[in-house]
């Protein structure tokens, strides 16, 4: 195992992990957002939740998107499969 092909696996994993509580979070913001308890802060709690998962999966897709373009350049340069 190269250290290219380990870094990769790697960052798939934390990926894999980082858009599973990205989910987690959305739907606990949204669940919180849409009870029907007559507390404010629990809603504005609910409606951070959703915005920063928003937030989150926009910071993610836009880092999985540069390091697989580095893994690619990487690839080219020493001539990987």
């Amino acid at each position: 195992m190269t250290i290219v092909s380990f870094i990769q696996q790697v960052t798939q994993e934390v990926t894999a992990a980082a858009w599973a509580l990205f989910v987690l979070t959305w739907t606990i913001g949204w669940t919180l957002r849409g009870a029907p308890i007559p507390l404010r802060g629990l809603k504005r709690a609910g409606a951070s939740f959703i915005e920063d998962s928003i937030w989150a999966a926009l910071w993610l897709a836009l880092g999985s998107t540069i390091f697989t373009f580095i893994v690619y350049v990487v690839k080219v340069v020493t001539g990987g499969p």
